[in-house]
């Protein structure tokens, strides 16, 4: 009897043990994370959509336990990198939205801190650049534009985003591909896209970039005529070819993507991956997307990291040639 009672004791003990390891692990497994994303941009922009909108979906998801959006706006969102880079290192909870325009913005402005210290995490979404030009614009095409940009680049006036942006970024690679001198560019920024399409219909500039959605109602209206999107493939439903199926060898999206701060560690830097893969796999991010008229272009940690790279490159490159880099 009393071995049989020690057998049991033991059983009873070892159940136990078990219940516990198994009532721990999902706590263990789950490690919720308290986040804190910083949007470089005023609230409204597009780094500020995409900030909110992850944070939406990894709190619905169960990827973080909470997530706060910090503004901190300003000079392209090198002021808000300044801010991350200095007093954010080494925090894993702790995460910064951006974007093409950041490269072009670190250049331009001459930025004393870059994107060589962050961790990249993920690529989220693109957008989709679009040429347009006045309806009653003599360029009918997007060949007719590039020839004038061949003959004579500084009379092609381009009205766009923030000097050193994705729309700048794009006029630049527009003129090059046309054989123009890149160096004679002649673009004007806008803080919106509503003061370019003014400067537009009212005959002040050739042709202007922005995103599609942007521009699609003026477009759909006929007061402004598409000649090319910026993109790989067409967009679904938009009859408006690319660059590159008209014989220009372009392709640029406004892209955003998501970085942790520097100097964390691997393991903070797994958690933070595997947080954001979750919601961006989840259907309430393809909701988002979908609304929002964003496309998927997620990369996750280490795709991002050599894609981003290979980007500043690029940026780099075009705007060295069109004198607003050295």
């Amino acid at each position: 009897m009393f071995k049989l009672n020690q057998v049991f004791g033991a059983v009873l003990r070892a159940c136990a043990l078990g219940a516990v390891v198994a009532a721990s692990a999902p706590v263990l497994a789950q490690n919720p994370l308290e986040l804190k994303i910083i949007a470089p941009a005023a609230p409204g922009g597009g780094w500020d959509g995409a900030s909110r909108s992850l944070q939406q979906v990894m709190v619905a998801t169960g990827a973080a336990k909470s997530v706060q959006v910090v503004n901190v706006p300003g000079a392209g969102g090198t002021v808000g990198l300044a801010q991350f880079v200095n007093s954010a290192a080494g925090d894993g909870n702790q995460l910064m939205t951006m974007g093409i325009t950041m490269l072009g913005a670190v250049l331009t402005n001459k930025s004393p801190v870059n994107l060589d210290t962050v961790t990249p995490i993920a690529r989220l979404t693109a957008d989709p650049l679009v040429v347009v030009v006045p309806a009653n614009s003599p360029h009918k095409t997007i060949k007719d534009l590039a020839a004038a940009l061949k003959a004579d680049t500084s009379k092609v006036v381009w009205a766009g985003g923030s000097a050193g942006g994705a729309d700048h970024i794009l006029a630049g690679l527009v003129a090059k591909a046309a054989g123009g001198d890149a160096s004679k560019l002649n673009y004007v920024p806008f803080s919106g896209g509503g003061e370019a399409l003014a400067e537009m219909l009212g005959g002040r500039v050739t042709a202007g970039v922005s995103g599609y959605n942007e521009f699609e109602s003026m477009i759909k209206a006929g007061k402004l005529r598409a000649l090319a999107l910026s993109s790989g493939k067409r967009m679904t439903g938009v009859e408006v070819p690319t660059l590159k199926e008209q014989g220009m060898e372009v392709e640029l999206v406004n892209w955003r993507g998501i970085v942790g701060a520097p100097n964390i560690s691997a393991d903070q830097r797994k958690a933070l991956a595997m947080a954001v893969d979750k919601a961006i796999k989840s259907p309430e991010w393809a909701k988002i997307l979908k609304a929002r008229g964003w496309d998927d272009a997620y990369l996750p940690a280490d795709q991002f990291a050599v894609f981003l790279k290979n980007d500043q490159a690029r940026v780099k490159d075009v705007l060295t040639s069109i004198g607003l880099a050295k």
